[in-house]
Order: C-alpha cells, then structure tokens, then sequence
C-alpha cells in the first residue's frame, strides 16, 4: 500500500466530500414512510408467525 502524506490524503477527502448527494427534504419523507410502513408490515408477519410457532407448541405440550 502506497503511503501518501496528510496534505495529500486531506485533499482526497475533500474531493471525494465534493461527489456527495444529499437526498431532498421530499426524497427523506418518502423513504422514511416507507420504513414506517413495512416495518409494521414486517412486525404483523413476525407475530402471526411467533403466533403458529406458539400454538403449534403448546399443542405439542399437551399431547405429552
């Protein structure tokens, strides 16, 4: 690996600051509804899913 001087690094990192994109105030709100959205779609699955594992369970149990 090539070593580089600060001087030379600290304008690499500006240069590559330079080529960032901020997302718009509107691309933020639509992206964060989305999380919000298939994070309870996700949360419903998960507890019908611990749901039938549990029933499941306990119907095992009470064949012992």
């Amino acid at each position: 690996m090539a070593k580089i001087n600060p001087g030379e690094f600290m304008r690499q990192v500006q240069a590559e600051a330079r080529k960032v994109v901020w997302p718009t105030r509107q691309e933020t709100v639509t992206t964060g509804i989305f999380v919000a959205i298939m994070m309870v779609i996700l949360s419903v699955f998960f507890l019908g899913v611990d749901t039938l594992f549990s029933a499941i369970v306990q119907w095992l149990l009470s064949l012992a």
